[in-house]
C-alpha cells in the first residue's frame, strides 16, 4: 500500500494549514457509553478531563485566532465540570459565530444533566448528535442496549423546545458513522432517508445529517483487527482516494486541542499522539505558530476517500 504521505507528494503540494477558522476542543475522554466505533476509546473508566486552567488557555487562544467556530467534543462533553463556563465565555467572544457541542444525547434527558439543555438553548449552541442509524437494532449493536430509544426520547424533547425547527435558529444536526468496514453512502441520500424515517415513525425533525467515515484507529481499528477486516478496509480507503479532497479536508482550516492542552491537526491525530509544536501546549502557542504543514499518516485516507469526510460531514 502506498503511504498517504507519498500520495500527497504525487500532487506536487504539501498539506498546509493556511487559516484557523475552527478550533476543536476535546474536553475529555470520560463518557457514559463505550461505542464500538469510538476512535478516542472513550468510556466510563477514562479519567482524562480538561482542567479549568487549560480551558482558560483555550479561550485566550480563540480570541487571538479570531476563530469563527468552536467545536466541543469528547468523550461526553457534558461530563466535564467546566463545560457550562466554557460555553458562556465563548458566547462573549465577538468573532465566535458558531458553538458546536457533540453529544451522544443519552444523558440530556436525565435529571443530573438536563440543565444543559437550557444552557445550550440560551447560548444558541448547535447540537451535533450521534445517531449511526435510524433503526434500533443497528444503533444498539454499535452503542449499547436501549441507546436508540433513549436518543429518540431526547430528540423529541429537543424538538419541543425548538431545536431542529425552522425559524428558531437552534440547529440540531445528526451524525452517521458506518457500522462496519465500509464507506458512508451519499450524504444527501442518507439525509433524505433519515428525515423521512424519523419524521414518519417518531415525528422528529432535524437540520442536517453529517456522514463521517470511520478512522482506522482506536476502538474501531481494534474491532477491524479482531474480525480480520483491517487490511480490506485500508485497501478500500486507498482505492477510493480522491486527490481533489486535499484542499477541502478539515485540517487546513482547523486546530484540535486535547484535554491536556496539547495541540493536534485533528481528533484522529490526537488519538495517535501526532502532536503539533512538540511539547508546547495551547497556552504557549500563537495562531501564527500553527500556520504550518499538517502531519499525516495512513489513517488520513479516511478523510480523502470518495466524497471525503470531515467533522462537518461530506466534503462533496
Amino acid at each position: 500500500m502506498k503511504s498517504f504521505c507519498d500520495k500527497v507528494k504525487e500532487t506536487g503540494e504539501k498539506l498546509l494549514r493556511n487559516r484557523i477558522d475552527i478550533v476543536q476542543i476535546n474536553v475529555g475522554y470520560v463518557c457514559n457509553l463505550q461505542c464500538k466505533h469510538c476512535h478516542v476509546q472513550a468510556g466510563p473508566d477514562r479519567k482524562e478531563q480538561m482542567s479549568l486552567e487549560t480551558i482558560n488557555a483555550c479561550l485566550k487562544f480563540i480570541k487571538a485566532a479570531k476563530a469563527s467556530t468552536v467545536d466541543i467534543t469528547g468523550g461526553s462533553p457534558e461530563m466535564n465540570p467546566h463545560l457550562a463556563m466554557l460555553i458562556q465565555e465563548l458566547r462573549k467572544i465577538p468573532t465566535v459565530k458558531r458553538i458546536l457541542v457533540r453529544s451522544n444525547m443519552t444523558m440530556l434527558g436525565s435529571d443530573q444533566y438536563k440543565l444543559f439543555v437550557d444552557l445550550f438553548k440560551a447560548n444558541r449552541v448547535e447540537l451535533v448528535g450521534s445517531l449511526p442509524c435510524y433503526g434500533a437494532e443497528n444503533v444498539d449493536a454499535q452503542r449499547g442496549q436501549g441507546v436508540f430509544q433513549n436518543n429518540i426520547d431526547v430528540l423529541k424533547m429537543l424538538n419541543r423546545i425548538g431545536y431542529g425547527q425552522e425559524g428558531t435558529g437552534l440547529a440540531l444536526d445528526l451524525v452517521y458513522n458506518p457500522g462496519g468496514a465500509f464507506l458512508p453512502g451519499p450524504q444527501a441520500e442518507l439525509q433524505a432517508a433519515y428525515k423521512e424515517q424519523l419524521k414518519d415513525h417518531y415525528g422528529i425533525e432535524f437540520n442536517h445529517l453529517f456522514t463521517i467515515a470511520n478512522a482506522p484507529c482506536g476502538r474501531f481499528k481494534e474491532d477491524l483487527q479482531a474480525s480480520g477486516e483491517l487490511d480490506g478496509y485500508m485497501n478500500l480507503l486507498v482505492e477510493n482516494y480522491n486527490k481533489d479532497n486535499l484542499k477541502k479536508v478539515m485540517c487546513v482550516g482547523q486546530v484540535n486541542i486535547g484535554w491536556d492542552g496539547a495541540i493536534y491537526d485533528c481528533d484522529f491525530n490526537q488519538v495517535l499522539g501526532m502532536r503539533v509544536g512538540e511539547s508546547k501546549t495551547i497556552a504557549e502557542m500563537t495562531p501564527e505558530n500553527l500556520l504550518c504543514e499538517v502531519l499525516v499518516d495512513n489513517h488520513c485516507y479516511c478523510c480523502t476517500a470518495g466524497a471525503g469526510s470531515s467533522c462537518q460531514g461530506s466534503l462533496d
